[in-house]
């Protein structure tokens, strides 16, 4: 019961929204902040064992054999905390700013928490689907209304690629449901088919598009740059801190389990593409002048040795994955909230137009710092320690891959430092001059956000300690099948 008010709460938000017009940001917040509440309250009942808990199942749909199911395990305990941990900073983010029909706004972010809070504890795979699609109408109209005056072209192209691949998916879904002895969607039902390795080769396809898509991994991303820098920053932080992990945690929970064998006949050209991601962004990100459109391209990057990481299956590939889903959440919101504050001071996206801000913000210039930092993987940072694990996974799949995965650390240190100094350091400019330093809840937000990076950084043993059990047992499970 607990579980199913978590996933439902924010749809009363969400009407609250629209009801309390007047103070609708409030009514966002409180409801945001309710419902980290309610997962910490999960929490605070969760044990760290490889089992499924707070399970609620019940007929939905019995004519078509669908079931409401719904559970988290040490895997879903992790998204559950990035949701609704990130949505209230999210929230947080848009009080110093003025929006036209804030009620819409608002309520559609909470819609789309409901939605991403199905998907990652769905145990049925049509709820899964309905999660998928549930999470993707809000961002569209967030994109489409409030975004920038490129918006519906490059929206329209982000809602094709998307729902295309949201196509493939369902093909594959049901051609599983077709499969299973009761003619359900249940998650155990398709873990126990043991269908050839043809059929598992092309629906490995059906669901790695959707998935590669999602989040994105080359050459699936040409959507992500664009709308990324169309989008208003809210829906830019709920696209690369939340929304892009459903892909991955797609590929952990749905993907690899029930298409072991067409996991390992394509796992390689999975790798070569998340590999040749990390490199080809990385390269683009050094070339940017647009700040918003540089750190798009950087977490294209980061997202590639995830993705690389998960499909070298092993432990430190999949907890690396884990963690750094949640540190990365972090880091890319703070730092798109960064690069707000400073478009909207400067009203210019322009590298080449900033320079010296430090020296008139020096509170914002150590939130950005610290902040960078963890982007960048140093060492005692939140970024670290996923890095750390994802690369050491890559490098027991193959040395070679591990050394060129290994580049997303070296020129995203590159590209990020050199975009810090081009901004924050040398002589102030007409424009930079008047520069205001941070204040009110820019201050919260971004100190919240530093704490995360360091705390995370010097002791990240309580967030692996989460899934541990979880991804031991998945890969166990996989392995096993692989055996026979």
């Amino acid at each position: 019961m607990n579980l199913l008010i978590l996933l439902f709460f924010p749809l009363v938000g969400s009407l609250a929204c629209l009801l309390n017009k007047n103070y609708a940001k409030q009514t966002a917040l409180i409801s945001a902040l309710i419902t980290l509440g309610l997962a910490i309250v999960l929490l605070s009942d969760f044990n760290a064992d490889a089992s499924r808990q707070f399970v609620v199942d019940f007929a939905w749909i019995p004519q078509l054999g669908i079931n409401f199911k719904a559970g988290i395990d040490g895997i879903s305990m992790i998204m559950v905390l990035l949701t609704t941990g990130l949505v209230p900073l999210i929230i947080l983010s848009g009080f110093n700013r003025t929006f036209k029909n804030p009620s819409a706004l608002f309520a559609l972010i909470l819609f789309m928490q409901s939605g991403l809070l199905i998907v990652f504890t769905a145990l049925d795979a049509f709820l899964f689907y309905v999660g998928w699609e549930a999470a993707l109408i809000p961002i569209y109209f967030i994109c489409a209304i409030w975004g920038g005056a490129d918006r519906i072209r490059v929206n329209m192209k982000f809602f094709i690629y998307t729902f295309s691949g949201s196509l493939f998916m369902l093909l594959g879904i049901i051609f599983l449901h077709l499969q299973t002895p009761a003619n359900n969607y249940d998650i155990d039902a398709f873990y126990a088919l043991n269908l050839d390795a043809n059929t598992q080769g092309w629906l490995f396809w059906c669901f790695f598009i959707a998935f590669a898509i999602k989040m994105p991994i080359f050459p699936f991303h040409t959507w992500q740059p664009d709308t990324y820098t169309e989008a208003p920053t809210m829906g830019t932080m709920l696209l690369a801190g939340i929304m892009l992990k459903m892909g991955i945690y797609g590929v952990i929970r749905w993907l690899i389990p029930v298409v072991p064998l067409g996991f390992i006949e394509w796992k390689q050209v999975a790798i070569i593409l998340s590999i040749i991601g990390i490199v080809y962004a990385s390269i683009i990100a050094f070339t940017q002048k647009d700040i918003k459109k540089l750190i798009a391209y950087s977490s294209i990057a980061h997202v590639g040795l995830i993705s690389a990481g998960i499909f070298a299956w092993n432990v430190e590939g999949v907890q690396g994955a884990m963690i750094q889903m949640l540190n990365h959440g972090i880091n890319v919101i703070g730092l798109f909230f960064i690069i707000d504050i400073i478009i909207n001071r400067l009203n210019t996206r322009e590298i080449s137009a900033m320079g010296g801000i430090a020296k008139v913000a020096p509170q914002f210039a150590i939130a950005f710092l610290i902040i960078l930092l963890g982007t960048v993987a140093l060492p005692l940072t939140n970024g670290f320690i996923g890095e750390f694990l994802l690369l050491n996974a890559v490098y027991q799949y193959q040395i070679w891959a591990a050394a060129i995965a290994g580049l997303t650390i070296i020129f995203g240190a590159v590209y990020m430092l050199r975009m810090y100094k081009n901004v924050m350091q040398g002589q102030l400019n007409e424009l930079t001059a008047s520069f205001k330093d941070i204040k009110g809840t820019e201050i919260l937000v971004l100190s919240i956000i530093c704490a995360l990076v360091i705390v995370i950084g010097v002791y990240p043993k309580p967030i692996l300690h989460i899934s541990e059990a979880a991804v031991n047992g998945l890969i166990n499970q996989v392995n096993n099948k692989l055996a026979f």
